[in-house]
């Protein structure tokens, strides 16, 4: 008889070559199921809620995975981050019903932006923020934000090898916020296309410095060219920040600013 367990993870995604498993090892998938399988004795495959590139950070990623062992909800918490890098960590274990799917049963996912916006480059924040030189005006990108809400077809900000078959969204929420020389954008959508968030803040970023009017952001969506948007912007400042689920599922929160779930399109 198996049991479903489901985890909360965080990673430093800078010292992982991404989420997904390689031949070769190095992403954080592989060095979750080393770990997982050393505590369980047995061979353990992890599915998680959103798979993301190299260099992206988790802090509310959520796996799960069946296992025939019988272990106590610590032994996947301590147990397993006794046997993980340091980079990457559990922070909550929960025995889920066999219907639970990390990725399938989400509502929706919230991704952060971290971004220093300032005249020189950074050196401590290199791998945990996106860098801008030119000063950006947070108003005009809040307008061009606004229009991309709701369900739409979000070619114009996809990757050109996204494997998704529908690049059809829903858009539930973007927040952006300056503190000092940070600009924070948060976005939560249903689900997201490959480089979708990178891309919009890329697109957002062109706004902001007076490159584009905010009305330039819906002609870019409604083109559904990708060629017409900004460059993806670097993946350094990016963070899976939390994934939403039904209650019923008793999925441990992960602390997000309210004011992102509050706002709906």
């Amino acid at each position: 008889m198996t049991t479903r367990i489901a985890l909360g993870i965080e990673y430093d995604g800078s010292r992982f070559l991404g989420w997904q498993t390689q031949p070769g090892g190095g992403t954080v998938q592989d060095a979750l199921q080393t770990a997982i399988s050393g505590i369980a004795d047995e061979a353990v495959s992890v599915t998680c809620a959103g798979r993301t590139d190299r260099g992206v950070h988790g802090r509310g990623q959520v796996v799960h995975f069946d296992t025939a062992a019988q272990r106590p909800d610590s032994a996947w918490v301590r147990g397993v981050n006794a046997m993980l890098p340091e980079a990457v960590a559990v922070r909550w274990s929960r025995r889920m019903a066999a219907d639970f799917h990390a990725r399938y049963s989400a509502l929706s996912r919230t991704y952060r932006y971290v971004l220093l916006n300032r005249p020189v480059r950074p050196a401590l924040a290199a791998r945990h923020a996106g860098w801008h030189h030119a000063p950006l005006a947070p108003e005009p990108m809040r307008e061009a934000a606004a229009m991309l809400l709701g369900e739409h077809d979000f070619s114009a900000f996809r990757a050109a090898d996204c494997q998704a078959r529908s690049p059809v969204r829903t858009m539930h929420a973007i927040s952006i916020e300056r503190r000092g020389e940070c600009i924070e954008f948060t976005l939560r959508a249903n689900a997201w296309l490959q480089h979708m968030v990178r891309n919009i803040v890329g697109t957002l970023v062109y706004v902001g410095m007076g490159k584009h009017p905010p009305q330039w952001a819906l002609q870019v969506l409604e083109s559904r060219d990708r060629s017409l948007a900004a460059p993806t912007f670097a993946p350094e400042g990016l963070y899976l920040e939390a994934v939403e689920y039904d209650a019923r599922w008793n999925i441990p929160a992960t602390a997000v600013d309210a004011a992102i779930l509050a706002v709906e399109s």
